[in-house]
């Protein structure tokens, strides 16, 4: 599926539907220099947005869904995070100074929470997509 380049405003326009639809007080930024399509700073409370590396994630995500769409699964997975944090008061310590397992682990609770709790605000149109999504994220990150 070839995919049309959505703007800096498409996207914020997106992110910014979402928060006020769930009443999330979450900033939200451009960063060119964002190594991820999106990223949730939890001592800023700011979702970080790269538009040139969310059209490249769009690109490689193969499933049916319309730009518009695939934008807002990434949304709520990054939302996942906030409320992953929100309700886990994980030792952000063991991220920057724990033994290499201890991070590891640590990161790998918080990546499967983040799509757990982001998939509940997930429409009930969306939750199929939004599961193909995660899976093929998964894949991405392997190197598959």
């Amino acid at each position: 599926m070839i995919y049309k380049m959505l703007y800096i405003w498409n996207i914020e326009k997106i992110i910014d539907n979402i928060l006020q639809e769930h009443k999330l007080d979450i900033n939200f930024e451009i960063n060119n220099n964002l190594n991820a399509p999106m990223s949730f700073n939890v001592s800023t409370n700011t979702i970080s947005f790269n538009y040139l590396q969310v059209n490249g994630y769009m690109s490689k995500i193969k499933i049916k869904e319309t730009e518009e769409n695939l934008v807002k699964i990434i949304v709520f997975h990054e939302i996942g995070y906030y409320l992953t944090f929100k309700k886990h008061r994980h030792d952000l310590r063991t991220l920057m100074y724990g033994e290499d397992k201890e991070v590891e682990a640590l990161q790998s609770e918080i990546e499967k929470n983040a799509w757990e709790y982001g998939r509940t605000l997930v429409p009930e149109e969306l939750i199929e997509s939004y599961d193909q999504v995660r899976e093929q994220d998964s894949m991405l990150l392997q190197g598959l």
